[in-house]
């Protein structure tokens, strides 16, 4: 049901419990996600642009921190960019240096690390990433400094955080331990994560809203008593087929646009270090 996009499992910590039995159901189409992240501006293969506004081109050397399952970096990897990717999970980092070694990188670096610093030099990377990983650092504001810090004169950032709208459903209905370490510590209002980025000496050029579908697959998760594998419980498979249905919709696109902006589970800012 989920395809690669689905970065936001890559940082929970959930404990596993026992799958319910369910009924067969009509298969959820395996692309749906990327459809639903493609109408969102992400993944622009004809455009090269990661998302809408952060374009990724051969001569680039690409940084990632928290590359988790690698999605983001792994895209910009076939574009042919230089990409360097750290997590503190060194099973990730075998795991994504091992696939990104099929594209057509100019160069793969694998790192482990948490951040807190990066071994790296100052003026490092052209492009710097960083997809939901502030909310789980004792310092949102060191986090940020360290990676303004790596970046080259008029670098581009493309940073996001889970949105506090979703983030407000989710602690009336997650277990506690979801907003505990090693999990959500930080809830970022949008004029908070915007604050934090100007504050660390960006230049914002864009807000993006995106992902109303996961805040309410993150909704309905906690009472399927299942941990975050297949097979999926019927009412997850039932919302996905929901999901898929909309977007085939003549009006679908523009109803999960406004849905977005009411409620998406993350937010992301593409910002620019002065040059």
């Amino acid at each position: 049901m989920l395809s690669s996009f689905n970065n936001f499992f890559r940082k929970k910590t959930v404990q596993p419990l026992s799958v319910q039995e369910s009924s067969p159901v009509e298969p959820v189409p395996a692309d749906f996600t990327l459809v639903d992240a493609s109408l969102s501006g992400w993944f622009k293969e004809e455009t090269g642009e990661l998302l809408e506004g952060f374009p990724v081109s051969a001569d680039d050397h690409v940084l990632d921190v928290g590359c988790g399952d690698g999605t983001f970096i792994g895209f910009c990897a076939k574009l042919g960019a230089e990409v360097t990717f750290a997590d503190i999970d060194s099973e990730k980092i075998a795991t994504v240096s091992s696939r990104l070694e099929q594209f057509n990188a100019r160069g793969v670096h694998g790192l482990v690390s948490d951040a807190d610093p990066l071994p790296l030099p100052d003026a490092y990377a052209d492009k710097i990433i960083a997809m939901e990983v502030m909310e789980h650092v004792d310092s949102p504001s060191s986090f940020i400094h360290e990676l303004v810090r790596v970046g080259k004169p008029g670098a581009l950032y493309l940073l996001s955080v889970p949105d506090a709208t979703s983030e407000l459903v989710q602690k009336h209905l997650a277990p506690p331990g979801h907003f505990e370490k090693p999990n959500h510590i930080n809830v970022f209002s949008r004029a908070e994560f915007e604050q934090l980025i100007v504050d660390a000496g960006l230049i914002i050029e864009k807000h993006a809203y995106y992902g109303f579908y996961w805040s309410i697959f993150w909704a309905f998760f906690w009472t399927c008593d299942q941990d975050l594998s297949p097979p999926w419980h019927p009412l997850l498979e039932s919302w996905a087929r929901t999901w898929d249905m909309l977007l085939k919709m003549r009006d679908g696109p523009r109803i999960k646009k406004a849905l977005d902006e009411a409620m998406p589970k993350s937010q992301a800012i593409i910002a620019r270090k002065p040059a």
